[in-house]
């Protein structure tokens, strides 16, 4: 029936649920209309004002009960419909947040809209539902295709005898000696029992429990493999030895740090090992564990018993906090592995980001591997300084320290150190002349002397904190004069250079390119910076229109902040007025997982990041009244919002969105945010590349999509490739450890692991039996599920 007004009567249940999805209408139009009229005045997209105007009155209508406002709301969805093919094209990911929301609300007016009208007529329900029905096949199709890779490229064809390495830098094979695997740091196996033909027989051997589940940090451990047994460290720093076939604890050594000494992004990824030339057989520490703590020690302990090697240091250890001047607990931790070179122990220490300029000194020193003793101290600002400085004075405060691992030539005596940026990273008129001559650099050291060789810097005067991260692999690299000793550097922009390891020239061609200027510092960024033409996983420059979410709310509001921000491409200048976007952001490209290099073929394999940063420079008073100030100072107050940096003793601190969240946990940017690459090492030319991770444990505030499409995300831990062709990396949000086919780039295993695989995984043989051991511990900022775990699989007997 109709009433007078000719307006259709519907019963009382269908008119209540009529006006609610009005109400619903009405109110998300007003959202969309009042913040696309806000992104219109920014220059933005004009769909999301105009469909909310088109919501607003199909509320209206709808609340008073007129069929109209159903069908206004069809006819809107259609434009969206549209616009976000016109916009999107049919990337699956890019079309979720345009059209997920509004097929809910177009399958719920669909439920709501009779099939007749009272009188009769049709009430045009076949072609709204046929519209809905169109939409949900052409996003069940799209959003498995959604970045897909195109065919890979054969792989380089090997030369008979070729090989990519000389005697100093032998691959890994039985044994995994250091945490990079061999004494060049490839991560790759020469092994060969598992194949891509057979890895998916594999089955979990063992799994042993450390006992030390982190809070607050993670575990990122990549073990060693001596012999019949593995060396590794918890997330207290707990030395361990496993035997090798079994997975059973020989022992366990605990260094007994204090709780307070935990800083919120520690971790534990490595130790080292040392045999002491013509030691007695069975002598006490003949061989030796070398690693460092939460606390800062170089702690040595027999290898066969677990026992503290007394004479080493003082009481079995060398205190890094030496000279260091005042240090609050915290503030200065070990959690990477050392590097032997020469019977020297090379390490740095990782000091708090972006907590105050004049903070502990970066130092690198080296200490005798038997005695513990001080060899050298390589203090930039004050190369004089050969050991300790003058009783009553300190290192160089607030220098580049290098908190990841270096790697050494033991024939050329060279160790080559991935620098930091300085301290106080997002601003650089304090800085001194070595710190911008060192910092964001590889740095090569003679071990005898402690005196810099040479250095190659990556980024002049860095304000982003892309410092170097990843340690150097060393291989022989083909030009055509022949093979050079090489080394490939990975960084957090994705590129990649190849450097001749004897001088610090490049191989690899590069290109001097016009970078944005400004910011608070104008006359301090640098007209240009340095990218590789070899190789680099930067992505495009991103748009308004590559703004994600989960609905077109959020998706609005992104693009609100990115209208409202700064951003001219990589290297936009740290500004104050408003934020800048940093894009790849500071955890972007390759990170301390580093990447691998499969030796006897050729190929590089690196999994990287692809996600921005929204940062904002915080004045010092207004930073100051935040009390954000870290462990130790009297005006401490506890955490600020976000993830606040105070920055002390410089004029501004720093607010970072790392990864650019919105509150509902899902990026701003639309996906990929992390791949896996392979890489000719001649010639740099990608082989394929394809995202990495599905989005099976991620979604809005956490709760798990189970969706097991490839989403590509985020990822930190590195590769590791081997002699019969596969590459394994766990690395990902998901918590999967896969096996890659080199060839093809195809997952031909994984298996889901019990808490986040944040680390690099290795392999080794043990009773004519190879093994794949992975450590699953969790991520602090990557929110991974904390764990103790270390698994190992095998193929079965």
């Amino acid at each position: 029936m109709l009433d007078e007004g000719g307006v259709p009567r519907f019963s009382p249940t269908r008119l209540w649920l009529l006006r609610v999805l009005g109400v619903i209408f009405f109110v998300i139009g007003a959202i969309l209309a009042a913040g696309g009229i806000k992104l219109a005045l920014l220059g933005g997209s004009l769909y999301y004002a105009t469909i909310g105007v088109l919501l607003i009155v199909s509320g209206v209508l709808t609340i008073m009960g007129r069929l109209l406002g159903l069908h206004l709301y069809s006819f809107a969805f259609l434009g969206t419909l549209i616009w976000s093919l016109f916009e999107a094209g049919l990337d699956g990911w890019a079309l979720v947040p345009r059209l997920v929301g509004p097929f809910i609300l177009l399958v719920l007016a669909i439920l709501v809209m009779p099939t007749r009208l009272p009188n009769g007529k049709r009430a045009g329900r076949g072609y709204t539902a046929g519209l809905a029905l169109f939409s949900a096949v052409g996003l069940v199709v799209a959003v498995p295709l959604a970045n897909t890779s195109v065919a890979p490229l054969p792989l380089p064809v090997a030369q008979a005898g070729s090989t990519y390495f000389d005697d100093a830098i032998l691959p890994a094979a039985a044994d995994w000696p250091t945490y990079g695997g061999g004494h060049g740091a490839q991560r790759y196996s020469d092994l060969s029992q598992i194949t891509p033909e057979n890895v998916g027989q594999l089955k979990q051997a063992w799994v042993f429990r450390t006992g030390d589940i982190p809070k607050n940090f993670g575990v990122e451990l990549t073990p060693l493999k001596i012999g019949d047994t593995l060396y590794g460290c918890t997330s207290r720093h707990k030395l361990f030895a496993l035997d090798a076939a079994t997975g059973k604890q020989k022992w366990m050594f605990d260094p007994k740090t204090p709780a307070d000494f935990a800083p919120p992004n520690s971790a534990c990824r490595g130790v080292a090992y040392y045999k002491q030339p013509n030691a007695r057989p069975g002598a006490e520490c003949a061989q030796r564990i070398i690693a460092g703590t939460l606390d800062a020690k170089l702690i040595a302990v027999d290898a066969a018993t677990g026992q503290s090697c007394k004479s080493f240091g003082t009481n079995g250890h060398a205190d890094l906090n030496e000279r260091l001047g005042e240090v609050v607990p915290g503030m200065v931790s070990v959690t990477s592995a050392p590097t032997i070179v020469r019977g020297i122990v090379v390490t740095s220490q990782q000091v708090m980001d972006g907590q105050r300029r004049w903070a502990p000194s970066g130092v690198i020193r080296g200490y005798d591997a038997v005695t513990g003793q001080l060899s050298f101290a390589w203090d930039m600002e004050q190369p004089e300084i050969t050991k300790l400085p003058l009783e009553g004075k300190t290192y160089t405060p607030g220098t580049p320290n290098m908190w990841s691992t270096a790697v050494a030539d033991e024939s050329l005596g060279l160790i080559y150190l991935p620098m930091a940026n300085p301290a106080g990273d997002y601003y650089s008129s304090t800085r001194r002349p070595e710190e911008r001559k060192y910092g964001s650099s590889v740095t090569a050291l003679d071990v005898q002397t402690g005196k810099p060789r040479w250095v190659h810097q990556f980024v002049k005067n860095d304000v982003w904190d892309y410092d170097t991260p990843s340690q150097p692999s060393l291989v022989d690299f083909p030009t055509p004069e022949g093979n050079v000793p090489a080394l490939v550097q990975t960084t957090k922009m994705g590129d990649i250079f190849i450097l001749d390891r004897r001088t610090g020239d490049l191989l690899s061609k590069t290109a001097e390119v016009k970078v944005p200027q400004g910011g608070v510092e104008p006359g301090e960024r640098s007209p240009i910076q340095t990218r590789s033409l070899y190789n680099t996983t930067q992505q495009p420059d991103i748009s308004e229109s590559q703004m994600w979410g989960i609905s077109p709310i959020d998706q609005m509001l992104c693009r609100i902040q990115f209208r409202s921000a700064h951003y001219e491409g990589i290297f936009t200048p740290p500004s104050v007025d408003k934020p800048w976007i940093e894009f790849p952001g500071n955890n972007g490209g390759s990170d301390w997982g580093s990447l691998s290099v499969d030796v006897r073929r050729g190929v590089i394999v690196v999994n990287y990041n692809a996600f921005p940063s929204y940062s904002t420079l915080v004045p010092r008073e207004i930073d100051d009244k935040l009390g954000v100030f870290y462990m130790g100072d009297p005006r401490y107050k506890g955490p600020g919002p976000g993830n606040n940096r105070p920055q002390a003793d410089l004029p501004y601190g720093i607010s970072a969105n790392q990864g650019w969240v919105m509150p509902t946990g899902v990026l701003c940017k639309q996906p990929p945010y992390g791949g896996i690459r392979a890489i000719d090492l001649a010639t740099g030319k990608t082989l394929w590349d394809h995202p990495l991770g599905t989005a099976q444990r991620n979604g809005p505030w956490g709760i798990p999509s189970m969706l097991p499409f490839q989403i590509g995300v985020p990822n930190n831990g590195g590769p590791v490739t081997t002699a019969s062709g596969l590459i394994f990396v766990a690395a990902t949000t998901d918590d999967f450890l896969r096996a890659i086919d080199l060839k093809t780039g195809k997952t031909v295993w994984q298996v889901e692991l019990p808490a986040g695989g944040q680390a690099a995984p290795m392999i080794y043989e043990a009773e004519g039996k190879q093994y794949v051991v992975i450590m699953a511990g969790g991520h602090h900022s990557m929110l991974t599920p904390a764990g103790d775990y270390m698994i190992a699989y095998a193929l079965p007997q």
